[in-house]
């Protein structure tokens, strides 16, 4: 489990695609990193399968390929980095699960003084888990929706959040990892099934 505390960001060394799959090769700060870990890329949960000086490798099956766009990445591209909360850690964002649901696009970004506020599409079937002041992932981001629309929605992004992670070197139409409040999936479900 993770917070949405992006800690740092690697860069993508190597791409290799396979039938069922990828692997990827990221130069990240792998100090107590080790083999089989958890580490989240951009939000996604990955498995570190082997770890060297300043690198990890991970494999990405197709259901993972399918859902994120971490196959399509290029060579010194950066990605965002988080560990996993420690059971004994402190929790500062929201319950972000690695597990991304879809991929939503950048349809704005807006520089208001010293801070940004960030547009993206709404995906398709995830409407009803977005709600204003509501947590949301965005490439592992624990983020807050601040206007929502029928189409689009919105998130202000404070400086150190800006420089420290990915959102820097983003533009109009990248494509950005969602996940969706887990505690809202849960809500909907008893919703429905009440129904």
């Amino acid at each position: 489990m993770y917070t949405g505390i992006v800690e740092t960001t690697g860069q993508i060394r190597d791409v290799t695609q396979f039938e069922s799959g990828c692997r990827l090769r990221i130069a990240a700060d792998t100090a107590g990193l080790d083999p089989d870990d958890s580490i989240s890329i951009s939000g996604v949960c990955l498995t570190a399968e082997s770890v060297g000086d300043g690198w990890f490798e991970a494999f990405l099956s197709a259901e993972t390929v399918e859902r994120t766009y971490l196959d399509e990445l290029e060579p010194d591209e950066d990605v965002n980095v988080e560990t996993p909360m420690p059971a004994e850690g402190r929790f500062d964002g929201h319950v972000v699960k690695g597990t991304v649901d879809t991929v939503t696009e950048i349809t704005d970004i807006e520089t208001l003084g010293e801070d940004w506020r960030f547009e993206f599409s709404v995906p398709d079937g995830h409407e009803q888990y977005l709600v204003e002041k509501g947590p949301v992932a965005l490439d592992g981001m624990s983020l807050t929706v601040a206007d929502l629309g029928e189409e689009t929605f919105s998130v202000a992004v404070v400086p150190t959040t800006y420089e420290v992670t990915t959102l820097s070197e983003k533009q109009i139409g990248d494509p950005v990892h969602f996940e969706a409040d887990i505690l809202a999936k849960y809500a909907e479900r008893q919703r429905l099934l009440a129904a």
